[in-house]
């Protein structure tokens, strides 16, 4: 992966990029003495995103990458001497200085894990006063990448196994660094490709993209194809091919075999097409609704992939962008077979069609239960910027100082903590399926492979379960200690299991 300072955690995050009050209180810590005293913050969310019954827990990366490079630099200290009270401390400031992350160990679950509401994701120790400065990066870096990640799941999810699925939410993003952050988090949440040529650049995602209609619309007659005579074959060694011509004769068997009255068809469309063609015969991929599908740009589009077939070269396919894409889907699957019949060109048989025309999770599961040819779909607006619900709602909530239990009760008893420190195991059964996350304080023995344990599930009434697990896993894992970032294991399979606490 090619080195970027916008890679970094100090560019991405600085030390600044937090509350004020993160200051004030830490001013307060010092004031008194409590600064260096040990403590314990936990990171989670209270409730499952989009109405539904899991998350994907995403953004550990950047958190690691602001862990490690955090540091006040003089110009920072100088800023906050501007804009903390005037009887602050000069000494403070000396205080601010000097911190870093050396003293603080995070333990995580694995970037890309199936996780629940209430659970505690992230544990963070270390002294009071720099445990309680990180709480505003921290979640800034996980919220949105854990609920983009999750939307990108829940469109996997209703787009099933086999369709690809491309990110092209660039333009639609909240800003330059939620582009970047929705196109990184929703390839770890199951889509294929991404639009977005800097997240391929920083992150190594795959790239792709089709054209655009201002491309389309920008041509007005064959005159504007240049050169006039311009393309070899593949297949045998001769003069370039008049592919005007070609294509013009193409077009004629075209709709001849539809039917189709050559008057309607646009003269512009087609010389963008040929364009395109000749600038890139193997990466061939139009899209065709800019006119009109049915009379102009589905013809178009066969003529000239029928042109570069006979020269050799291999289209890749088409890309709908209005109205009812799955009925148009199947009527130009349909012409793809009839061409590849007739003309005997069995790369019609694997020319794909893209569809994109903002695409919701709804219209996306509703694919599946509609006849249709859609290959790859793209989405933009309704993944990026997850519509349905515009934030996750994670929080930062101190659990133990000094070794002792605190805990938030509050007016609102849905905002109550649950006091100590905590161990979180996933419980897997005998066929190796997770089936149940353990919360226990750290204190209690871990649960034994094969014991009987007694459970009762968050958020609901006293009920006690009895489960008895094949296997038992620590969900979270140390992944910074010391100031250094120490390998973590991905989760390379999504799989589901449902929360409780034991008692």
């Amino acid at each position: 992966m090619p080195s970027c300072s916008f890679c970094t955690g100090h560019f991405r995050v600085p030390p600044l990029l937090t509350d004020l009050y993160q200051f004030t209180m830490a001013y307060a810590y010092w004031r008194t003495g409590r600064h260096q005293e040990p403590a314990v913050f936990e990171l989670f969310f209270r409730d499952n995103p989009f109405g539904g019954g899991f998350s994907l827990f995403a953004g550990l990366h950047d958190c690691l990458l602001f862990l490690r490079s955090f540091r006040l630099t003089d110009q920072d200290v100088e800023f906050l001497r501007s804009v903390l009270p005037p009887d602050t401390d000069p000494a403070f400031f000396q205080f601010l200085r000097g911190l870093d992350c050396s003293g603080v160990t995070l333990r995580s679950v694995p970037e890309g894990t199936v996780v629940f509401a209430r659970v505690p994701l992230m544990e963070v120790s270390g002294p009071l006063a720099v445990v309680q400065l990180l709480e505003t990066s921290l979640l800034c870096l996980v919220n949105y990448a854990s609920l983009v990640c999750s939307n990108a799941a829940r469109f996997r999810l209703a787009a099933g196994p086999k369709r690809k699925l491309l990110e092209m939410g660039l333009r639609r993003a909240q800003g330059p660094d939620g582009g970047l952050t929705a196109s990184r988090y929703t390839y770890i949440g199951g889509f294929d490709f991404s639009s977005n040529v800097q997240a391929g650049f920083l992150f190594g995602i795959p790239v792709a993209g089709t054209m655009a209609h201002s491309y389309i619309t920008s041509f007005t007659s064959l005159e504007e194809v240049w050169p006039q005579v311009s393309m070899c074959s593949l297949l045998q060694s001769k003069d370039p091919v008049d592919i005007i011509s070609l294509t013009k004769g193409w077009l004629s068997r075209v709709c001849e075999l539809l039917g189709a009255e050559p008057g309607k068809i646009s003269e512009g469309e087609l010389a963008s097409f040929l364009s395109y063609a000749i600038a890139y015969p193997q990466n061939f991929l139009p899209v065709i609704d800019s006119y009109s599908v049915a009379c102009s740009g589905l013809l178009n589009f066969c003529a000239v992939a029928l042109a570069l077939c006979e020269l050799g070269y291999r289209p890749v396919g088409v890309r709908l962008d209005s109205g009812d894409l799955c009925r148009q889907s199947v009527d130009v699957h349909r012409v793809f077979r009839l061409c590849s019949e007739h003309f005997s060109i069995s790369a019609f048989d694997s020319l794909i069609i893209v569809g994109t025309n903002n695409i919701t999770e709804q219209s996306m599961a509703e694919l599946n239960k509609k006849e249709n040819a859609i290959d790859v779909v793209g989405v933009g607006t309704h993944l990026v910027t997850c519509t349905q619900q515009p934030s996750l709602g994670c929080v930062y909530k101190l659990v133990e100082v000094r070794g002792k239990p605190k805990m938030k009760i509050s007016e609102d008893p849905e905002k109550s903590t649950v006091p100590g420190r905590k161990a979180v195991y996933r419980l897997v059964d005998a066929e190796g399926h997770p089936f149940l996350d353990l919360v226990c304080l750290a204190a209690e023995s871990p649960p034994e492979v094969g014991g009987s344990l007694n459970c009762y599930p968050l958020r609901c009434d006293d009920s006690c379960i009895s489960v008895i697990p094949a296997h038992v896993a620590c969900l979270r894992q140390d992944v910074f200690t010391r100031g250094q970032v120490r390998t973590a294991r991905g989760c390379s399979k999504v799989e589901m299991s449902r929360p409780v606490a034991v008692s």
